[in-house]
């Protein structure tokens, strides 16, 4: 069923009362399922806030992990903190936070975002960072018992291009500080994505979903389960290997009208997760 913006808004307020029920009901339903499907807000970002929440709703996941799109970091505390009553109130579990680009290497600029990701009530930040910064962000874990996953961001990634890049940086440091893998820009540095999750294993702390028709071409972005992605030989290995992380949908294409992709692209993801049971 296709969902126009104002029909959305509609069934926010026809739903308000009913928010925290709702959400304890899809709490319910996903914990049924062997993996926690989420959400990455970057996938509606041209949705504002408060429509961007009905749609992760109406996807019946309560899990979403919010790009600065839906909670900036030009923000105070108390706008922060109201941001995060928005979510939760509506029966919403924020999971994580970014990406975050995190390359200055002073305490600083590093202490900015965990303190950002403390007031939104984030217990992870996705990051994109240098190898040099990467000492200073593990001392912040530490201090904050915030973690951090470097995200992949394929051929064009200068730092980090698939997760084997991440793992070499990070091994030895404490087991908060991990990876996000993003399936679609690993798929596209030409290795079995299959493998490079099976390679990572508990240092994967995060993941985005997405498709592709083509794997060496970002472009050619599609629902899940319409591309070449290995959907269950990925779900199999996240199993076998007992992550206990959200696998969160990163919808890039169709930004003025996400939804319908969106929810095809979990129906299928549960298809698979239901056949894999």
């Amino acid at each position: 069923m296709r969902a126009t913006r104002r029909g959305l808004f509609k069934l926010g307020v026809a739903a308000a009362s009913a928010g925290i029920f709702a959400g304890r009901t899809q709490v319910a339903h996903a914990k049924k399922r062997a993996l926690k499907l989420g959400v990455a807000s970057y996938s509606l970002r041209k949705i504002p806030r408060p429509g961007a929440i009905e749609m992760v709703r109406a996807l019946e996941t309560p899990y979403v992990h919010i790009k600065s799109f839906h909670l900036p970091y030009e923000t105070s505390k108390a706008e922060r903190s109201r941001a995060r009553t928005q979510f939760e109130k509506s029966g919403l579990q924020i999971v994580g936070g970014g990406v975050i680009y995190m390359q200055d290497d002073t305490d600083d600029a590093v202490e900015f975002f965990f303190e950002y990701a403390k007031q939104c009530g984030m217990p992870l930040m996705a990051i994109a960072p240098t190898a040099q910064v990467m000492p200073r962000v593990e001392k912040f874990v530490k201090r904050y018992g915030i973690a951090v996953a470097i995200h992949n961001h394929g051929p064009e990634d200068q730092h980090f291009p698939a997760p084997s890049d991440g793992l070499k940086v990070i091994e030895g440091m404490d087991p908060r500080v991990g990876l996000c893998v993003d399936v679609g820009h690993t798929a596209r540095t030409g290795v079995d994505v299959v493998e490079a999750v099976r390679e990572a294993g508990s240092r994967i702390l995060d993941m985005h979903m997405k498709d592709l028709r083509d794997h060496t071409d970002h472009r050619s972005q599609c629902i899940v389960g319409q591309g070449k992605m290995p959907v269950a030989g990925i779900f199999r290995e996240l199993i076998r290997m007992g992550y206990s992380g959200h696998v969160n949908l990163e919808y890039e294409i169709e930004p003025d009208d996400p939804l319908p992709g969106m929810q095809q692209s979990f129906a299928y993801m549960r298809g698979v997760l239901d056949g894999l049971a």
